[in-house]
């Protein structure tokens, strides 16, 4: 079997043993959940990368120091719990929540050029996707965090169970009312979501 295709616990077993390509197997295979989580709980592109960056030192250093890493398969579970550390160390020393706004050195605008044939179509799946990311805000926490796992991050409704500590079925209901209560305030404010 190549090791590329090795399951998760053997390859962190390999990395603990001395063998660091596992680790960039790993990393690999899992780079683009983490980071789409990472990003749809901060949206920004830097921050992501920061969070992302330490995450993996936490990794290294945890597996390094043969500590506080118990494998159960859940190799993936357990670096979404680290970044999710992170992120809300990161907002708790912040105090609030960093938002990407208008000012005098950036524009949504500065990014749109006229030499896209489509200009048009952007604007409006820009604007589409800003109102569905104020609607999203509106939904309780809950509610936000699974929707935002499943859609933004790609995550199976297991692997979003394991993150958030409930169980499929609980995740599966906090999706049902998220989508409910999203298509109750489209209705309601007329918002038309072109497909």
């Amino acid at each position: 079997m190549a090791k590329t295709q090795l399951p998760d616990a053997i390859l962190v077993n390999d990395y603990i043993a001395g063998d660091e390509k596992a680790l960039a197997i790993l990393v690999e295979r899992h780079q683009s959940k983490i980071y789409g989580y990472i990003y749809s709980k901060v949206s920004d592109r830097d921050l992501t990368e920061d969070i992302f960056q330490e995450t993996f030192f936490k990794v290294i250093h945890t597996l390094k120091s043969k500590k506080y890493y118990n494998e159960e398969g859940k190799f993936l579970s357990w670096v979404l719990r680290i970044s999710n550390n992170l992120i809300v160390d990161k907002f708790r020393n912040d105090k609030k929540m960093y938002m990407k706004r208008d000012t005098e050195e950036f524009s949504i605008f500065s990014a749109i050029t006229d030499n896209s044939p489509n200009i048009e179509k952007e604007l409006i799946k820009n604007q589409v996707d800003l109102d569905l990311k104020n609607i999203i805000q509106r939904l309780p926490q809950d509610q936000k965090e699974v929707l935002m796992m499943r859609y933004y991050s790609d995550m199976s409704f297991k692997e979003i169970a394991d993150i958030t500590g409930v169980s499929v079925n609980t995740t599966l209901g906090r999706m049902r009312y998220a989508i409910t209560n999203l298509r109750k305030v489209i209705e309601k404010n007329k918002i038309y979501l072109p497909s």
